[in-house]
């Protein structure tokens, strides 16, 4: 067993000061068969421990389950962790911020709009009390002194950017001791003074997060945390992608120069990311400052291993940097990037939307349209259905659209209501009368700011004419399992359509001499969301400028394999794969 404390001066560990390398690794954002390799990577590049964020409504999708299995699994990740000989920082939130969805909180939280979103509030802390119950036999053995990996827990997450009640912290340190977590908590805040003071509480040790300007903002945190070491628990070395913005990366120079500063100093660091991953699935986030931005499905963060877990020049000029502060060899260095194969295909199976409903969940009628929340829905699409009938020229008109409405009338596309766009009026055809169907995409909740915990789908009155629109049959698609799509999809007559017209489900099959990582090409797509073997990829968008999508090599198998998309307006016919990634250029 070892011992690990905050002393006056320094990190402490058995008695001997303690610099902590650490980087960034989200377990939910990598397969669980590409932890190891990852967390290697890190210790070659001369790291000795990994932080993670836990992601609260990963693991609790609903109330009443938690899911600590498959890529989950935070137990074999830590365990991973200390395989690997490294130390593991915490933070179970339970706000993470992440540009995750919702930023960690699960939506469900919040369906009786009644609870209190990151304060005191019973409701609130009744729920989190729960769900620290259920991570402690996770958390509680894995400390370091009964043998584990875990040196840190982190309490909130750059709660002083957002509030300022201290009670809301003490209770959340209280939670946290009485699950049997032993380990030192910490804070983080950018280094504001008010950020900083308003974000933590005596007997929390303050941290910063910062990408930049290292010794003006170490000075500023010692400001407000005069004794025992200084940490930046967020070393930003690179950055997030909106869709519809250009690609951000920092350049190698002066992240390195910035991290050379933060060391000198003898500052502890956790890299912001050392491996960013992937938004698998519909788990992105999104910021809302007046603009909403849904962000791309990749999270490769410019961060020294790729999305991939290739090594960038980030990770090679960060590694020379860190052989001045600790043992670093040249044994199993990880080989460079080669580049991934291209096999091609063609879709084969199509399904329409409107042809599959039957198979993607069951209708329920609603005199008005419910949010998603309220249908138990936090992810994806639903559906809304309503008979309309008027005479002469007619305005749709719904109250706030969250987040992007494909407008059809008896099966014929009429437009787009989109939230980036301030959206909540189309133009019908003349004399409009028939079946009206609202296709809405959740395109990721809010993660940072007042409206995490926002309902998604049909805010407020839809009105034709100026009249309320009442009796909807209302559908969610349920895009978790796609087996029952690949059914269908089987079968389905096979065709060589020309191209893709949406909204349509279709599939293709590839074949591999070997499983490999793969980056799926979506230039020639328009908007939608891929699988393979099952496997949520996640989301792609003309719009870019993200144009390939990361494929990990577990999910694949030599021999054929499956694709599905989900196409919302229109594609080319062709498969094809990139032999590197496209994730955009990197300026305007």
């Amino acid at each position: 067993m070892s011992d690990f404390r905050i002393g006056s001066e320094h990190f402490e560990l058995d008695g001997a000061p303690f610099q902590i390398l650490s980087g960034a690794l989200h377990y939910f954002r990598v397969h669980p068969d590409q932890w190891r390799d990852r967390i290697r990577k890190a210790r070659q590049m001369g790291l000795n421990t990994i932080e993670t964020y836990i992601a609260w409504n990963a693991h609790a999708p609903s109330e009443d389950v938690f899911d600590l299995s498959g890529g989950l699994d935070l137990g074999r990740f830590l365990d991973d962790v200390a395989a690997e000989g490294m130390h593991a920082i915490v933070r179970p939130g339970p706000y993470i911020c992440a540009e995750w969805t919702n930023g960690g909180l699960p939506g469900w939280l919040f369906t009786s709009g009644t609870v209190g979103v990151r304060r005191d509030e019973p409701q609130y802390l009744a729920a989190i009390e729960r769900y620290m119950r259920q991570l402690a036999p996770v958390l509680e053995p894995r400390q370091i002194d009964r043998g584990g990996p875990i040196i840190l827990v982190q309490i909130e997450n750059e709660y002083g950017a957002y509030g300022s009640d201290p009670v809301y912290l003490e209770k959340l340190v209280a939670i946290n001791r009485a699950i049997g977590l032993t380990v030192p908590f910490t804070t983080v805040d950018q280094p504001h003074p008010d950020m900083l003071e308003n974000g933590s509480i005596p007997g929390l040790h303050k941290t910063a997060s910062f990408g930049s300007r290292s010794t003006e903002r170490l000075a500023t945190l010692r400001a407000h945390q005069p004794t025992g070491p200084l940490m930046c628990s967020e070393f930003w070395d690179g950055w997030f992608d909106h869709w519809g913005a250009h690609h951000h990366t920092t350049t190698v120079e002066q992240s390195t120069r910035d991290l050379e500063d933060l060391l000198a100093a003898g500052a502890s660091v956790n890299l912001y990311m050392f491996h960013g991953g992937t938004n698998f699935g519909f788990t992105n986030g999104a910021n809302d400052k007046g603009v909403y931005q849904p962000l791309i499905t990749s999270y490769d963060y410019d961060a020294p291993l790729d999305e991939a877990g290739d090594p960038t020049a980030k990770y090679w000029a960060f590694r020379d940097v860190l052989k001045r502060y600790t043992t670093v060899t040249d044994a199993g260095i990880p080989a460079p990037a080669a580049e991934a194969p291209t096999p091609v295909g063609a879709f084969d199976r199509v399904a329409a939307l409107a042809d599959i409903l039957d198979v993607l969940g069951s209708w329920q009628a609603h005199r008005t349209p419910p949010t998603m929340d309220h249908l138990g829905i936090f992810e994806g699409f639903v559906l809304y259905r309503a008979e309309i009938e008027v005479s002469g020229p007619a305005v749709l008109e719904i109250g706030e659209v969250r987040d992007r409405v494909l407008v059809s009338l008896n099966g014929a596309p009429v437009g787009v209501l989109a939230r980036d766009h301030h959206d909540r009026r189309l133009a019908l055809p003349a004399d409009a009368r028939g079946t009206l169907d609202l296709l809405v995409e959740d395109q990721g909740r809010v993660n940072y700011g007042e409206r995490i915990g926002e309902h998604k789908g049909l805010i407020g009155t839809v009105r034709v004419q100026g009249e309320p629109v009442l009796g909807w049959q209302v559908l969610p698609l349920h895009l978790g399992d796609v087996a029952p799509i690949q059914r269908a999809l089987a079968g389905s007559a096979a065709v060589a359509p020309d191209a893709l017209s949406g909204p349509v489900f279709a599939r293709a099959s590839f074949t591999l001499d070997e499983a490999a990582d793969l980056f799926l090409d979506t230039r020639e797509w328009g908007k939608g969301a891929a699988w393979i073997n099952g496997h949520p990829l996640g989301r792609y968008w003309s719009r870019g400028p993200q144009h390939t999508l990361y494929v990990p090599a577990p999910i694949l198998r030599a021999g054929d394999n499956e694709l599905v998309v989900f196409e919302l307006h229109a594609a080319a016919a062709e498969v094809r794969f990139a032999p590197r990634p496209d994730l955009g250029h990197t300026d305007f």
